[in-house]
């Protein structure tokens, strides 16, 4: 576990707040999505359970949120009644895992209306499989894992 932390931390750069575990590890061996507790180490929310470690994958959503894809998945996600399910299916998956917050994934609100961030669809898809709206985000990264470890 500690030595999970330090990975977490230097993948970060910096030390994570709220961590409780790895959830999913790369190829490589490395942590690529982790788990967060409800609450951070001082009593302050964190409304995000999964969170990307992975600095590949971190990369590669923030280019498809600089690219609008916050707004293209959110309209997707109202109009096609299978994503909306997905959705909303996974955002009530987030609340019974996390009771303590009430909240959706990312920390969305009930009604929230759009995607908060890609990488925590993304985060929630690997880490809980079956979340079909972060599945189809996810294959949007080409490749899902790069060739060698990003992490030195």
């Amino acid at each position: 576990m500690e030595s999970d932390r330090a990975a977490v931390e230097q993948q970060l750069g910096r030390p994570p707040r709220a961590f409780r575990q790895v959830a999913l590890r790369c190829p490589f061996g490395r942590p690529a999505v982790t788990e967060q507790t409800p609450y951070d180490d001082d009593g302050e929310p964190f409304p995000t359970t999964y969170w990307l470690t992975c600095r590949h994958l971190v990369a590669a959503l923030s280019r498809l949120e600089a690219a609008g894809g916050v707004e293209r998945w959110s309209r997707a996600a109202a109009a096609e009644a299978e994503l909306r399910r997905s959705h909303e299916r996974a955002d009530e998956e987030q609340r019974r895992l996390r009771p303590e917050l009430d909240l959706g994934i990312g920390g969305a609100r009930r009604d929230a209306g759009s995607l908060k961030c890609l990488h925590a669809h993304a985060a929630f898809a690997l880490a809980r499989p079956g979340y079909e709206l972060g599945e189809r985000i996810l294959a949007e990264v080409e490749p899902l894992w790069p060739e060698v470890c990003c992490t030195p």
